[in-house]
């Protein structure tokens, strides 16, 4: 049974009903759930989850959806937490754990974000959905929308990988490639689409995709038996998951889950796409829009976020670190990923890998730490990328 009391402006802070839909708030900021955590806590109790549903809809009381028949379930959620012993021992690391989003349905954490954003919108009336996608989000959101008889409407960047526009087609959804970045892609969607009654799931011009990738912290913290992580690395694109983790963290303070501690969060991008990174050096609130961006991880290859300011504070306030890595050395960590722990991972996934030996080197990490790493989506959707790794 979902809590949800109101949503609240992320900037100005205004409150919002939450029965209602809303994409953006009046001040053109993301809006964010909020929930009676009080009598979240009296049922959403740490030594009791072993007996709920292993999906992410476990959480439920700090889910918006208000109806059990709203819940669009394919099941999403509750991913393996691996302890790498091989590749922690080649690094000298005993702590160092893999989140491997690839079990999600559509292979990647995208299900996690438009499996609840889905589900919102079937309980709210919405009946047409329409995003930009580098690749799978667009894929999740077509795998819920046909789930519920839904339609969906996805445009692309030409550049995006073949088999997630493929994935988009047989899911029944509405594909339109567009030259140029999601960025771009947005822009020509909301200029095709203006009068026509379609709802923009893009990343968080709704309310709750973020929370569907919130449920990552939750489970990291219940796999690790109800403790905190000292550092989780991020692979940062639009931002959502790296905010809806630090907003779990919260809530996880106030239901009793944790005492206070939080991790460090690190957020990695591509050096050919790091509109983060720089903003963080320069000590900034806001990013500048990246020009050009280029990267081989389409996940990474995002100029723009609206929620950049959300990003940066999340950062400085878990005392993290904004840093970019070369595709070489994302190929190089997929290669290693592979050969030491069995995973497949798509480039994202091993710009972590590759992002943690950076912070090694450059001591903001001693070694001893527990230490996450967030798999965000599985490799064999790439192709291009595999066979360059091949060939």
């Amino acid at each position: 049974m979902s809590l949800l009391t109101h949503l609240e402006c992320a900037r100005c802070g205004k409150q919002h009903e939450p029965a209602r839909v809303h994409n953006l708030c009046g001040c053109g900021a993301p809006l964010l759930a909020r929930y009676d955590l009080r009598r979240a806590a009296e049922t959403l109790v740490f030594e009791r989850m072993a007996s709920r549903q292993p999906t992410l809809w476990r959480y439920g009381e700090v889910l918006p959806t208000a109806r059990d028949s709203s819940v669009l379930c394919l099941g999403e959620g509750f991913t393996p937490l691996i302890h790498a012993r091989r590749l922690g021992k080649r690094l000298g690391l005993p702590n160092l754990y893999l989140k491997d989003e690839s079990r999600n349905p559509t292979s990647s954490f995208k299900a996690r974000g438009l499996a609840v954003a889905a589900s919102m919108a079937y309980e709210l009336g919405i009946r047409r959905l329409a995003m930009p996608s580098a690749g799978n989000a667009g894929g999740a959101l077509a795998a819920y929308a046909a789930l519920a008889g839904l339609e969906a409407a996805i445009y692309m960047p030409e550049e995006t990988p073949r088999a997630n526009w493929q994935e988009c087609v047989l899911l029944g959804a509405k594909v339109v490639r567009v030259s140029g970045s999601i960025k771009d892609c947005g822009r020509e969607m909301r200029e095709q689409l203006k009068g026509e009654d379609w709802f923009d799931v893009s990343t968080l011009r709704e309310p709750y995709r973020l929370e569907g990738k919130k449920t990552m912290a939750y489970e990291v913290v219940e796999q690790l038996g109800g403790r905190v992580p000292q550092a989780m690395i991020y692979p940062t694109g639009g931002g959502t998951g790296l905010i809806g983790m630090w907003k779990a963290f919260e809530e996880m303070e106030e239901l009793g889950w944790t005492s206070g501690a939080r991790p460090r969060m690190f957020s990695v991008q591509a050096q050919g796409c790091a509109p983060i990174v720089r903003a963080f050096a320069q000590g900034s609130d806001r990013a500048e829009e990246w020009e050009g961006p280029q990267t081989i991880a389409s996940g990474l290859r995002v100029p723009s976020a609206i929620g950049d300011f959300l990003m940066l504070r999340a950062l400085r306030e878990s005392r993290g670190v904004a840093l970019a890595v070369a595709d070489s050395d994302m190929l190089a960590a997929m290669r290693e990923l592979a050969e030491t722990e069995g995973l497949l991972t798509s480039p994202e996934g091993g710009a972590t890998l590759a992002a943690l030996k950076k912070l090694l080197w450059d001591g903001l990490l001693a070694g001893h730490e527990s230490i996450v790493l967030f798999l965000t989506a599985g490799g064999y959707k790439y192709q291009e990328v595999l066979e360059t790794l091949t060939s």
